[in-house]
């Protein structure tokens, strides 16, 4: 019964989120600032899957200007967790055919979200100049999984470099945003389903880096990235273990 009640709210909510938020957009279509609003309204279904995603976001984290934002990508449950860390002005790169989604697909393009042909070679090349310009045209940050697509419980998979590529060719600082573990943990009909953490790390300078350093720069990253996880899920998983024995 649980499971039907999520299904059924999560399918209307995000349908109606989607239908209406894409004629909101209309008035000020591909607007960078819609991102994160309607990324925050998503994250807005995290009770009603049994969640609590506690966001840790550093106050200063207003005051970065321009960057790109780097996170771990598990699963589809992304748009429930990560989303609640999106900033203003930031925008995701993702897959052209995303825009034939039903209801969706509408939105994530009029949000100012970037759409890439990742199977014409030809065209993934230019994303990198393409993330580089609208940096700076649009004065945007830009949101990407370096891991290039969900992990689904293997962990942290390898990073591609077109993230970092990018931060060394507009000059711009990468900021990792770190996700506990989602993969098995949620299950519908489960009325609670734990605790997930989200936490931005402080801004790496990618100034002092060249291309030649590209993968030097990735794997700095990744392994932050990775040795954070890991504690985040440590944290976890004693919290929740400290929470069943108080009951």
């Amino acid at each position: 019964m649980l499971f039907i009640f999520r299904f059924i709210y999560v399918v209307v909510f995000s349908i109606l989120l989607c239908i209406f938020g894409s004629i909101y957009c209309l008035f000020s279509p591909r607007n960078p600032k819609h991102v994160a609003t309607f990324g925050h309204l998503f994250g807005e279904l995290a009770p009603i899957l049994g969640l609590r995603v506690e966001k840790r976001t550093p106050p200063e984290a207003a005051h970065y200007g321009n960057c790109i934002y780097i996170a771990n990508h598990q699963n589809n449950y992304d748009m429930v967790t990560a989303a609640k860390a999106v900033q203003p002005r930031t925008v995701t790169v993702g897959k052209k055919s995303l825009v034939w989604i039903p209801f969706f697909g509408p939105l994530y393009w009029l949000t100012g979200n970037l759409l890439i042909d990742r199977d014409n070679r030809t065209k993934a090349h230019g994303t990198i100049s393409q993330v580089v310009e609208q940096i700076k045209k649009k004065n945007v940050s830009i949101w990407m999984f370096p891991e290039g697509t969900r992990s689904r419980g293997r962990g942290l998979m390898p990073f591609k470099t077109g993230a970092f590529h990018a931060a060394i060719s507009a000059g711009v600082p990468i900021v990792p945003i770190c996700v506990s573990n989602t993969s098995n943990k949620i299950k519908l009909n489960r009325w609670n389903n734990g605790l997930v953490i989200v936490e931005m790390l402080p801004p790496i300078d990618t100034t002092q880096y060249g291309k030649e350093r590209l993968r030097e720069l990735s794997e700095h990253c990744r392994q932050l990235m990775a040795d954070k996880i890991a504690e985040l899920d440590a944290e976890v998983a004693q919290r929740e273990a400290e929470m069943k024995i108080k009951k």
